[in-house]
């Protein structure tokens, strides 16, 4: 019986850490070469989007409130104190990502489809996720940084971490579309 129950308490804290939540890793590390911020898009009021949602029309969409912004921009201004001031930007379609990725302010922002939500769209989660992996295997490991503006819905379903607005998830670039995560970037 005591074996039994030796077995039976691995088990459980085998389960344990791997449901536990990532660590918070200082924003510096984000500095390193190879390293990627996967990022959700700063506060934005609601969840999904309207009825009316067209990816052309930022009125139509849920959109960063006054809050919002200032989080991006404090994210920004926090990122360049820890020594990040330039990154390679990338951003979901949505305005809501495209408008927290250039307050940044660490360099051009570049549309990234692959960062798309599928947030009521189940129908695209494999070919989205697929797609992001295919970039991120394409990056090279020992780049400057990389910061991919996205939804929750996507971070969680590819680091299966829950962020919230403004916070995100730290990788490391492998050479594969599974990098590892690091840890996790809070916002203020």
């Amino acid at each position: 019986m005591p074996y039994v129950l030796l077995i039976l308490v691995g088990f459980l804290c085998a389960i344990s850490d791997d449901t536990r939540a990532a660590e918070t890793v200082p924003l510096a590390e984000l500095a390193k070469p190879g390293r990627v911020l996967m990022l959700r898009h700063a506060n934005a009021p609601g969840t999904g989007d309207p009825s009316n949602f067209s990816l052309d029309d930022c009125a139509t969409q849920r959109n960063l409130d006054q809050a919002g912004r200032a989080q991006a921009l404090a994210l920004g201004k926090r990122l360049a104190q820890a020594g990040v001031r330039q990154a390679k930007v990338y951003s979901s379609q949505w305005c809501r990502c495209l408008e927290t990725a250039r307050l940044l302010n660490l360099g051009p922002v570049e549309l990234l489809p692959a960062l798309n939500s599928f947030f009521e769209r189940a129908h695209e989660r494999e070919t989205t996720l697929a797609a992001l992996r295919l970039f991120l295997a394409g990056l090279p490991t020992t780049g400057a940084p990389v910061v991919l503006v996205t939804h929750q819905v996507t971070i969680t379903a590819f680091t299966g971490e829950f962020v919230t607005s403004g916070s995100g998830t730290l990788l490391e670039l492998n050479g594969s579309g599974e990098p590892r995560l690091l840890g996790s970037i809070k916002s203020d």
